[in-house]
C-alpha cells in the first residue's frame, strides 16, 4: 500500500479512507494562531457520487487508490445488462443496470466511454460531455409559433427524452449534454 502525506494533497488525488474510495476536489492548508495546523479537504466518494468534507491533522499519511481509467465501447444491453469491450484487448465487460444507473439514457451502439477501476471493482463510466443523438420522434413544429426559446419533447434513439427547439424535425442528429441532459445544437 501506498500512502500520501496529506500536507501534499492535490485536486483530483484519490485516496482509500475508512473503508470508501474518495477523489479529493478542493482542500486548503489551515494553520492557526494557537494549536496544530490542519488541512481541510472536500472529497468525492467513487463508489456512491456523494461528497464529504474531512478534516486531517497536518503532516498524517492516507493510503493512496490507485485507480484505473480504461477506455471502453459501449456494445449492447440485453436483460438489465450492459456489456462494454476494452478498446486495447478486446475483453468485454458486463454491467448490471445500478451500475451504469442515469447514464443509461445516453449509451447508444460503439460509444466509447472511459470506465473507472479500483482493484477489479466498477467505480464509474465516464461519459463524453456531448454526444450526439438522433431525434426519432417529435411533433412536427407549428407553423407561426414563434415564442422566444420555445421548446417541445423529442424521443432519441436511446429512449430518452430531451427538451428541443421548435425547429427540430423527426430524424436529425442533435448534440445532448451529458452533464444536464439539455439539447445543445444540431449536430
Amino acid at each position: 500500500m501506498e500512502y500520501i502525506n496529506v500536507n501534499d494533497f492535490k485536486t483530483g488525488v484519490t485516496i482509500a479512507l475508512e473503508g470508501n474510495i474518495y477523489q479529493v476536489i478542493e482542500f486548503q492548508h489551515v494553520k492557526p494562531g494557537k494549536g496544530a495546523a490542519f488541512v481541510k479537504a472536500k472529497l468525492k466518494n467513487l463508489r456512491t457520487g456523494g461528497t464529504v468534507e474531512h478534516t486531517f491533522n497536518s503532516g498524517i499519511k492516507v493510503d493512496t487508490a490507485r485507480i484505473e481509467r480504461k477506455p471502453m465501447q459501449y456494445l449492447y444491453t440485453m436483460d438489465n445488462k450492459y456489456y462494454f469491450m476494452n478498446m486495447t484487448d478486446f475483453d468485454q465487460i458486463e454491467l448490471d443496470g445500478s451500475s451504469v444507473g442515469e447514464n443509461a439514457k445516453y449509451l447508444k451502439e460503439n460509444l466509447e466511454v472511459s470506465i473507472t477501476f479500483y482493484e477489479g471493482e466498477v467505480l464509474g463510466i465516464d461519459l463524453p460531455d456531448k454526444i450526439e443523438l438522433k431525434v426519432i420522434e417529435t411533433e412536427p413544429a407549428v407553423r407561426g409559433n414563434t415564442t422566444n426559446n420555445a421548446l417541445k419533447d423529442a424521443k432519441v434513439e436511446t429512449g430518452y427524452n430531451v427538451r428541443v427547439p421548435l425547429f427540430i424535425e423527426q430524424g436529425e442528429n442533435i448534440i445532448v449534454s451529458t452533464k444536464d441532459g439539455k439539447y445543445v445544437s444540431r449536430a
